[in-house]
Parts: structure tokens; sequence; C-alpha cells
């Protein structure tokens, strides 16, 4: 009786085949409408900030350098993938990939820096990037922002021209 049950057994797993993926060495494909790791084309990304303005998780943080270099930082270990920052960018500079393994020891390896220099329009003082030129009527933020990326910290603070004063004092 017993072995005539573990036969049975052996029997049922055998007819079954491979129910499992190999997946060290194969992954398992992403379904349709994942939203993995997001990824910056900073030939297309004009430095608007909207990202930054509707990120949930405040991952995305912008300093404005001097009149010319605006530096914005991603920090991957805050993301939550909701996909927010690629809905909103207007140029689409910002695609979710089907990256989903992104465990790592350095919080550098999830970080992604982009340094865009901008131009100051002569007329109202905003800055735009430069490959882009008609995206300055697509802007729909003005000023210069001041967040502290050394420490990752958000700075509550904008001006519409860059105010040197305040620079130095977010840098602390």
């Amino acid at each position: 009786m017993w072995l005539t049950s573990k036969l049975r057994q052996i029997l049922m797993v055998l007819r079954a085949g491979v129910v499992t993926l190999k997946y060290p060495f194969e992954p398992r494909p992403v379904p349709e409408g994942f939203r993995g790791a997001p990824v910056w084309d900073h030939h297309k990304c004009i430095g608007c900030g909207g990202c930054a303005d509707h990120c949930p998780a405040r991952s995305i943080l912008i300093r404005d350098v001097c009149q010319e270099l605006r530096v914005m930082l991603y920090d991957g270990s805050r993301c939550t993938y909701c996909g927010r920052c690629a809905d909103v960018c207007p140029e689409k500079a910002i695609r979710m990939s089907e990256a989903y393994e992104l465990a790592c020891d350095r919080r550098e390896d999830v970080t992604t820096r982009l340094e865009l220099f901008m131009l100051t329009c002569q007329r109202c003082g905003r800055c735009y990037e430069m490959e882009n030129k008609n995206a300055i009527d697509r802007l729909s933020l003005k000023g210069f922002r001041y967040d502290n990326l050394e420490r990752r910290a958000l700075v509550r603070t904008s001006t519409e021209r860059l105010s040197p004063e305040l620079l130095k004092k977010t840098d602390h």
C-alpha cells in the first residue's frame, strides 16, 4: 500500500514536466506596461524640473550651480518606480526601463547625475537647454532651484533670478 502510493506520486510529478523558471540563468520576462528604473536621455532633457516637482518620493533633486549649469540628481534608493516623472516630462526624455533586479551595496550604483548646460534668455532671464532651441516656450516653471545634492536634501527655495548668496547658504 505504502509503496504503490509513492509510485503514484512519482508518476504524477514526472507527468507535470518543468513548471519553474531557470531563474538565475534565464530572467523572467516582464509584463507589458511594467515600470522599472527610470532612464534619462540627456539629449532630450530641457531641464524644466517637472520631474522633480512631481516626484512623490522626492528622489529627483535639482541644483542651479550658476546661470548656465543645472545639475539633476536621481537617487534610485528612494524611488518607488511610480512612473510619474516619465508621465509629466514634456520632451519624453524619461522612460521607464524593464530593469527590476537593482540590489547593490553602494548608493552610487543607483544614482544618476545629469549636468545640463543651459543658455539664458535675454528677454526674461530663464534658462533653456542649448540643443533644443524652441523648447523655452514649453517650460512651465520659471526660476532657479537650490536643492542640496551632497546631503540629498530638498530645499524648498527657488528664485526668479540666480542668487549666489542663497546658493552659499544652501551648501551647508
